[in-house]
């Protein structure tokens, strides 16, 4: 039950556009573990990214799992389409539907697993209804919209409230995400609350030596 993956998936929105790529290739070669694809549609969140054909994009690239992370109003059409486009991962929040349960069956129904994210001020207990129909939770340690924010502390503490509640409330391995704001100096204490796989983009894509930065996150696990 407690067979912890220490993952590391390096946030494409923090790469160089003109060379993503090569860029997606090398970290690859570094030891990633999954890509992550955050899309946002400057109606849930302030900012405006990718569409669903940056994930088919991504996808003909990638040679580890695509985990695509949707921070906009509308998962319930965006969320399965992904799964289509080939997504092995499709997460959106909470927050943005009251149709939690439909759009989870559907992203499994289209393909991909289904993930569930919360925003720094949602508590994990909101998830008890969802528990038979998730795969992947993730913790949002900034507020969601932008890349290069400062982590919130107080994340570490809801990590482990979350492994807690879904170790004891699921009978199955419920995988546990963080993302925003991940480094050297705050992996080791994520990994160490519960956490499965950490996201990291500006601290990874900004890096001289990938491969470094990506050991430096998992702690040498």
């Amino acid at each position: 039950m407690n067979q912890q993956m220490k993952k590391i998936a390096p946030s494409i929105l923090a790469a160089d556009f003109t060379r993503l790529g090569e860029q997606m290739k090398a970290m690859e070669a570094a030891g990633a573990d999954y890509h992550h694809l955050d899309m946002m549609d400057a109606h849930f969140v302030p900012n405006l990214t990718f569409g669903p054909l940056a994930a088919a994009a991504a996808k003909r690239v990638a040679s580890i799992p695509l985990d695509v992370h949707l921070m906009l109003d509308d998962p319930l059409t965006y969320g399965p389409q992904c799964a289509r486009l080939g997504a092995d991962i499709v997460t959106f929040h909470y927050e943005a539907t009251p149709h939690v349960h439909s759009v989870l069956t559907r992203i499994r129904e289209a393909g991909a697993k289904s993930g569930l994210s919360l925003t720094p001020s949602t508590p994990v207990e909101v998830l008890g209804p969802t528990l038979n129909y998730v795969d992947l939770v993730l913790i949002m340690s900034v507020n969601p919209g932008f890349g290069g924010q400062d982590f919130i502390p107080e994340s570490i503490d809801k990590v482990a409230r979350l492994r807690k509640f879904l170790d004891e409330n699921s009978g199955r391995r419920i995988l546990v995400e963080v993302d925003g704001g991940v480094t050297d100096k705050n992996a080791a204490a994520l990994f160490a609350a519960g956490a499965d796989i950490l996201v990291s983009g500006s601290y990874l894509y900004g890096a001289a030596d990938y491969a470094a930065a990506i050991a430096a996150l998992k702690g040498g696990v």
